[in-house]
C-alpha cells in the first residue's frame, strides 16, 4: 500500500463522509493504491458509522488532543506514505498529488502551502491570517531555519517511518510545530506545494481556540529553542551589566546631566546574576533535550562534556567563589579600621557588591557543575 489518507476527527457529522469520499476518489482517479483512515477522538454524534459507510477505516483514540489523535491515526495506517487533513472539508483531499509526487521523488516531509495556493473569503479569520500564522511561522523560520511558509498548514504529506522515527510527542495543536520543527532538526528533506483553503462545512464552532493554542504553538517554539529562550537574553544581560559594573568602579559618573552611583552598581550586578542563571539554564535545556532524545545529538554537548567535567566546573566556581570572600573579607577589614562605625557607602559597596557578585556567581556555578553532571550521565 502506497498512500494512507488519515484524517483526525472530533464530532464532524457534517463534513466526515464528505471528505472520506474526495478522499477515496483521488486514490481511485490516479490509481494509488491506498486506504482512508479516520482517527476518531471520541465523537459523539455518529461521525465514525458514517465514516464507514463512506469507505473509511475508523480508528477510535482514547487520548483526547489534536496530535493524540492523528499519532493514533498514523500509527494505525498501512501505507508508505500518509497524507493528513482535517475532516472539516476545509482542504481539497482531491488536490493530494503534488504531495505525493514530491513524496516518491525523496522528500520525507511535504507542507502545505495555505498562502500560496489560496485562501478563500472567510477560510481563515483576520487573526490567524495577518498575525498568528505569520508571526509563528517567521519565529519558527528564524530559530529552527526551517523551508516552511505556512508552519501550520494542516494539509501535508510524509513518509510514515521518517515521522514515526521522530517519536513525536505533543497531544495538542502544537503537534503541527512539533512535526515541522523535529523534520528539520533531524536534516529530514522539507519541502512546501501551493494548497487551497476554503472555509469549513461545519455549522457549530471549531475546536481550534486562537489565543490558548496560539501560545501553545508559541511555548513549545520557545521550549526547542533554548538559544533564543536562554542563551541570547542571558549573555545581554550578563555582558550589559558586567561592563556598567567596570565603568562604576573608579567612581560615580555622570551623563548628560544625570548622575550614576552604586545604587545602579546594584542593578547591573542583579542583572549579572539574572543572566548567568539564564545561561546556566540553557546549557541544562540543552543537554537535557540532547539526552533524551527530543532533539538529535549535539557535537557541541559532546564537546563540552569532553572538556568540562565536574571538577573542572567546581575548581572554577570555587575559584570565583574565593575572589568573592577575599573581597568580603577587605571590605570588613576596611570597616574595622573605622572602629565599626560608619563609612562611606558609596566608597564601600564598590567593594560589597562585586564580593557579593562573586561570591553568588561562585556558588551558582558550584550548584549548577554538580547538575550537569547529572543530566550528562550517559544512559544505556
Amino acid at each position: 500500500m502506497e498512500l494512507s489518507i488519515v484524517m483526525p476527527c472530533l464530532n464532524e457529522a457534517e463534513t466526515v463522509a464528505t471528505c472520506v469520499g474526495k478522499a477515496r476518489a483521488f486514490l481511485e482517479r490516479h490509481g494509488i493504491a491506498g486506504e482512508v483512515l479516520v482517527a476518531d477522538n471520541g465523537s459523539t454524534d455518529g461521525s465514525q458509522a458514517l465514516a464507514e459507510r463512506a469507505g473509511a477505516r475508523v480508528v477510535p483514540v482514547t487520548e483526547k488532543g489534536y496530535g493524540a489523535a492523528l499519532m493514533g491515526g498514523i500509527g494505525a495506517a498501512r501505507g508508505r506514505f500518509v497524507a493528513m487533513g482535517d475532516a472539516d472539508d476545509s482542504y481539497d483531499f482531491l488536490g493530494l498529488l503534488p504531495f505525493v509526487e514530491r513524496l516518491r521523488a525523496g522528500d520525507d516531509l511535504v507542507m502545505g502551502n495555505r498562502f500560496a495556493g489560496g485562501i478563500a473569503q472567510g477560510a481563515m479569520p483576520p487573526l490567524h491570517r495577518y498575525l498568528g500564522n505569520p508571526v509563528l511561522t517567521a519565529i519558527g523560520r528564524l530559530f529552527f531555519r526551517a523551508p516552511v511558509r505556512d508552519f501550520h498548514c494542516g494539509l501535508r504529506a510524509f513518509r510514515r517511518d521518517a515521522i514515526l522515527a521522530l517519536d513525536l510527542r505533543t497531544t495538542g495543536m502544537e503537534f503541527a510545530s512539533e512535526m515541522v520543527v523535529r523534520s528539520v532538526l533531524a536534516g529530514l528533506r522539507v519541502s512546501e506545494v501551493p494548497t487551497t483553503l476554503r472555509p469549513d462545512g461545519r455549522s457549530r464552532a471549531p475546536h481550534l481556540r486562537s489565543w490558548r493554542d496560539g501560545w501553545r504553538h508559541l511555548r513549545f517554539l520557545l521550549l526547542y529553542s533554548p538559544r533564543y529562550l536562554f542563551l541570547l537574553p542571558g549573555t545581554v544581560l550578563a555582558v550589559a551589566g558586567l561592563a556598567v559594573i567596570a565603568w562604576l568602579l573608579p567612581g560615580p559618573r555622570v551623563v548628560a546631566g544625570v548622575g550614576f552611583d552604586v545604587h545602579t552598581m546594584l542593578f547591573a550586578a542583579a542583572a549579572v546574576l539574572l543572566g548567568a542563571q539564564s545561561l546556566f539554564f540553557a546549557v541544562f535545556t540543552k543537554t537535557f533535550a540532547s539526552e533524551s532524545g527530543l532533539v538529535p545529538r549535539d557535537a557541541r554537548v559532546d564537546r563540552l562534556y569532553r572538556y568540562v567535567s565536574l571538577e573542572t566546573g567546581l575548581v572554577v566556581s570555587g575559584v570565583v567563589l574565593l575572589a568573592g570572600l577575599a573581597l568580603a573579607v577587605a571590605s570588613v577589614t576596611s570597616w574595622a579600621r573605622t572602629g565599626y562605625g560608619a563609612m562611606d557607602v558609596g566608597r564601600t559597596m564598590r567593594l560589597v557588591i562585586p564580593a557579593m557578585l562573586l561570591m553568588v556567581l561562585g556558588a551558582q556555578g558550584m550548584l549548577a557543575s554538580f547538575f550537569l553532571s547529572v543530566l550528562g550521565l550517559r544512559r544505556r
